[in-house]
């Protein structure tokens, strides 16, 4: 199992930094913490348990002063983690996420990059359900809608998949996923 802990071991260290910047001046260098939960979705390969996410965004290029198309079109950087609750596939992702205010109350927001899981490479003796993903190294990509609670919290609908986009050899199920998440903005 040392490659389950290693994974976890990162999310977990992600988790514990983000927890710990509100003292550190978080408003300076993240623009916006994510936590919640995840289901999986796809019945062809249905995970077993909960996953629980955290999410960074960072926003370098100052997004939020532009306005209009500039806005929309400049995005934030992020970077997050999965973590199964019942010996299922974790994974570490980063990448870009762009985000439309849609009017002052919702938001929509899309995101790619790659990530890294534990998943299980190869066809099992018995089929458990468990996907087969072919590889360690996925695309990732996401699709969220948001409502502003206030000028700092939100909620966040989000969906994800993962999958190598058949560029590597073998099983290509993926990682599909969906939950809601509680967002803190700087």
């Amino acid at each position: 199992m040392p490659k389950f802990m290693s994974i976890r071991s990162a999310a977990l260290c992600l988790g514990v930094v983000a927890g710990s910047v509100q003292a550190a001046g978080a408003a300076e260098i993240f623009d916006e913490l994510r936590f919640g939960g995840l289901a999986s979705f796809d019945s062809g390969s249905r995970e077993q348990g909960m996953f629980i996410q955290g999410m960074v965004l960072f926003d370098p290029w100052d997004r939020e002063s532009m306005s209009g198309w500039q806005r929309t079109l400049t995005p934030r950087i992020h970077v997050g983690g999965d973590i199964a609750t019942a010996n299922e596939a974790d994974q570490i992702y980063a990448g870009f996420s762009w985000t439309t205010d849609i009017n002052d109350l919702f938001f929509v927001e899309a995101g790619f990059g790659g990530s890294l899981n534990n998943g299980r490479l190869d066809w099992p003796d018995v089929d458990d359900g468990t996907p087969v993903v072919g590889s360690h190294l996925l695309f990732h990509e996401y699709a969220a809608l948001g409502i502003n609670i206030d000028k700092n919290w939100r909620v966040i609908a989000q969906i994800e998949h993962s999958s190598h986009a058949e560029l590597a050899d073998g099983a290509n199920q993926g990682l599909s996923r969906a939950g809601v998440l509680i967002g803190y903005k700087f």
